[in-house]
């Protein structure tokens, strides 16, 4: 069995179960601006319309032959004066060669976000918690359009808490030391998690604090797995 010192030497070195490799493959870029979006729907429509059509080099005339729709229709649908019918917008999208969802790209949808106060996190007893482990959760939003469900939890143990509690579950893990210390185990592998430790990982493999050093110890959880029904 590897000692704390061992395994955190490890997960520093990249070698252990918690190491990742030297050039993570992050590609996102989280400064990017996406083009600007539409809070009119008939608007939204249009400007795609016009767009693909001029991508393709056709007038509306050539349009209009293409699909049936009359030219007094097509210049009222790209300048959002009026709301295409499905037929007509899957006339357009046979005829532009595009998805029929490509119309709806820059529509203003609603984006959801949680504000919580500081000590107002809505306590809880988590499916599978062992006695004295306290579970505020932070957030959560249901349905997002991420396709990924976030549980942000924040964790605090006392002298009444249970150790080593085998949390197994779906999903990747993010742990953030606040205050006390613990031994936390993943797998076969422990590690000793002092004030600002962190600890990423997957949550398949057994986990949980299995030694509490020092008391209260608080840190927060944040838990992703896929939506239900949501494979990507």
């Amino acid at each position: 069995m590897s000692g704390p010192d061992e395994a955190t030497s490890r997960a520093k070195s990249g070698k252990g179960e918690a190491g990742g490799g030297a050039s993570p493959g992050l590609t996102q870029d989280p400064h990017a601006v996406r083009e600007a979006k539409v809070n009119n729907l008939e608007a939204a429509i249009g400007h795609e319309v016009r767009a693909f059509r001029k991508k393709l080099g056709i007038t509306v005339s050539d349009l209009a032959s293409a699909t049936g729709v009359s030219l007094g229709m097509l210049s009222k649908i790209e300048n959002g004066n009026i709301s295409p019918s499905l037929t007509t917008l899957q006339a357009l999208s046979r005829a532009l060669g595009v998805p029929l969802t490509a119309f709806f790209k820059r529509f203003e949808e609603t984006r959801n976000a949680v504000f919580v106060k500081a000590g107002e996190g809505v306590e809880l007893e988590r499916r599978g918690t062992r006695a004295g482990h306290q579970y505020n959760l932070l957030g959560h939003i249901d349905n997002n359009t991420s396709g990924v469900t976030v549980e942000p939890y924040l964790i605090t143990l006392t002298t009444d808490s249970d150790v080593f509690p085998t949390f197994q579950h779906d999903g990747m893990e993010f742990l953030y030391m606040l205050d006390g210390e613990v031994v936390y185990r993943h797998g076969g592998s422990r590690y000793h998690m002092r004030p600002g430790d962190s600890f990423f990982f997957d949550a398949d493999a057994p986990h949980g604090p299995e030694e509490l050093v020092m008391l209260p110890a608080r840190y927060l959880s944040i838990i992703c797995y896929p939506q239900q029904g949501r494979t990507g």
